[in-house]
């Protein structure tokens, strides 16, 4: 039986694999390389109040005792993507709730040099079917900039449907952004989003052109 949490998901040369402190160095360099790709995509912290001063982002520790206690409250998956055995983004899925919505969202980001790669398609699609499949989750949400494209590409090559644009959603790289809907629910995908994906990577391979 595979447990919801703490679980390594892995199709081919993708791993999704719990965060940890150990990561730090090889985290920051991944991120520090890729600075100007993630900039306008990152969640940012408004300031304290209305003039008041601009909140510190936290360490990378804090960040990640912060994710280890949110998974230990079964309200967040917090992966790393390691793809052909090295670090290359992370992948979380956060704000699960449970009741009478049984949902959550997923958050990534990857680094540029494997970016094309399939690499993202695969790591959502592993983390939508562990969350359907084994945590009883039945609908996933994936909120994107509308200005995104690469995310955006991602998404809509596995199928997510648009909801429609939520104004002023999240506050990302120092402003309140707007922010497009996507989303799953566990009947549309009966086979599993990762087949799925294979699928449609088998016909775009048959069919380069299309």
């Amino acid at each position: 039986m595979i447990s919801p949490w703490p679980v390594v998901l892995a199709d081919g040369d993708v791993v999704l694999r719990p965060i940890k402190l150990r990561d730090q160095r090889e985290w920051r360099e991944v991120n520090r390389r890729n600075r100007d790709w993630l900039r306008p995509w990152e969640a940012t912290v408004p300031p304290v109040g209305p003039g008041g001063p601009v909140a510190q982002r936290p360490t990378y520790r804090q960040m990640v005792r912060h994710l280890r206690a949110e998974a230990n409250a079964g309200r967040m998956l917090p992966f790393v993507i390691e793809y052909r055995g090295q670090l290359v983004g992370q992948l979380t899925v956060a704000g699960i709730t449970w009741g009478s919505m049984c949902s959550g969202h997923v958050g990534y980001w990857v680094d540029s040099a494997v970016a094309g790669r399939g690499v993202m398609p695969t790591a959502v699609a592993l983390a939508v079917d562990h969350c359907f499949r084994v945590v009883g989750l039945h609908r996933m949400e994936v909120c994107i900039r509308p200005e995104n494209g690469p995310s955006r590409r991602v998404v809509e090559k596995l199928g997510f449907r648009e909801e429609g644009l939520r104004p002023r959603y999240l506050h990302i790289d120092g402003a309140w952004r707007d922010h497009l809907v996507f989303a799953l629910t566990v009947e549309e995908v009966p086979e599993g989003l990762l087949r799925r994906w294979h699928r449609t990577r088998q016909q775009q391979s048959a069919n380069p052109d299309k």
